[in-house]
């Protein structure tokens, strides 16, 4: 998972390890305020909350166990091949599903039936749209786990993933339907451009290609996997696309920035959800819309060995 800032995903590890925001900010020799900053900027980058109760006893959300878990997987040298294995069985109460597998510890094999293991790859904020429904597939099929590979954006990505075994089904970005990849539409999100609302575009009826081409641009680093598709998007609706003057993974740097009349940001799904409701910050009225990013599914070849993939693949795609 190479979106966020390292930082941020330090700090995310060390509050699993911590269980609560002082006894973090301590290991970590930061002020508590710190500790929160990151942690909201990172929810704000992946599009789902990770922790409940952070003043007091910080829990994890279902969202942020399988989160964890995925940071393990990532973690390691070498990515394995995903096989049938075989997991500890974990009890659920009727109401209240868990993940399959617990962070840090990694699954042993138990005195007991195996657990047939799906990987599923997407992008962070890809899993955050249907967390609950990965949920619900699970209460329903104790004999199935369901792990997360965070790190797949683009076509490119998922077709690496799924040839080598390390996934089964995968979501990625796209501007259209990639040639080399099977694959079906599954939603598209608005690529949309975002300033101060003091900004002088901001307050314009309507914003021209030669309006941006002289306004300075706030980006993600360039090792974020969403920053390639909205290049890519920017590129394809004729938008400059030069050095911008700000790239950051903290969105609390870009929030700022852009609140101080820097420039104008680009973002789609939930990101752009979560700018369009805050005060001080509007969305450019665009004379022609920017291209829409594509949310696609692709499956394994071998998932007709394994009907449950099917099953899982279509329970998600509905």
């Amino acid at each position: 998972m190479d979106s966020p800032s390292l930082r941020q995903l330090d700090i995310f590890a060390q509050m699993v390890a911590a269980g609560g925001v002082t006894r973090c900010a301590d290991a970590l020799g930061v002020e508590v305020e710190q500790v929160l900053r990151d942690l909201a900027s990172l929810e704000m980058r992946l599009g789902y909350r990770l922790f409940d109760d952070l003043d007091g006893a910080a829990r994890l959300t279902p969202a942020g166990r399988k989160t964890a878990q995925a940071m393990t997987l990532l973690s390691e040298d070498r990515p394995a091949p995903v096989e049938e294995a075989a997991l500890p069985p974990q009890p659920t109460p009727p109401s209240l599903p868990q993940p399959a597998t617990l962070f840090p510890a990694p699954p042993t094999v138990p005195e007991g039936p195996a657990r047939l293991v799906i990987t599923l790859a997407a992008p962070p904020p890809v899993f955050g749209h249907f967390q609950d429904a990965l949920a619900a597939f699970e209460a329903a099929n104790e004999d199935i786990a369901i792990i997360l590979d965070l790190h797949i954006h683009t076509a490119q990505d998922a077709a690496v993933a799924l040839a080598n075994g390390r996934a089964d089904i995968a979501y990625f970005y796209a501007l259209e339907e990639p040639e080399d990849l099977k694959s079906r539409y599954g939603w598209s999100e608005p690529l949309n451009l975002y300033a101060d609302s003091g900004h002088p575009l901001a307050r314009a009826d309507s914003v021209s290609r030669d309006d941006l081409a002289m306004t300075p641009m706030l980006s993600l680093e360039t090792r974020s996997g969403m920053r390639d598709i909205i290049d890519a998007a920017l590129a394809k609706g004729r938008v400059r696309n030069v050095m911008p003057l700000l790239e950051s993974d903290n969105m609390f740097e870009i929030i700022a920035a852009l609140r101080d009349g820097a420039g104008c940001f680009a973002a789609f799904g939930t990101l752009a959800r979560d700018l369009g409701r805050m005060s001080g910050i509007k969305r450019l009225a665009l004379d022609i819309p920017l291209p829409a990013v594509e949310i696609r599914q692709a499956v394994a070849p071998r998932a007709a060995e394994k009907p449950a993939v099917e099953a899982l693949a279509e329970f998600l795609f509905l």
